[in-house]
């Protein structure tokens, strides 16, 4: 069974490449989602504020 090192490189190079990108979106991704909810439960507390 021969192994074809090249093609092989090119498929791990990719995943890698894929890997690192797919963190890289989770976190941009996960501040973004934190600055909503951080922006939301503000509004919310100014809403209680006024009801009062």
């Amino acid at each position: 069974m021969n192994i074809n090192y090249p093609i092989a490189g090119i498929v791990l190079l990719a995943m890698i490449l894929l890997v690192f990108f797919l963190i890289r979106r989770n976190r941009k991704d996960e501040k973004t989602f934190e600055k909503e909810m951080s922006e939301s439960e503000l509004k919310s507390e100014k809403h209680k504020e006024d009801q009062h």
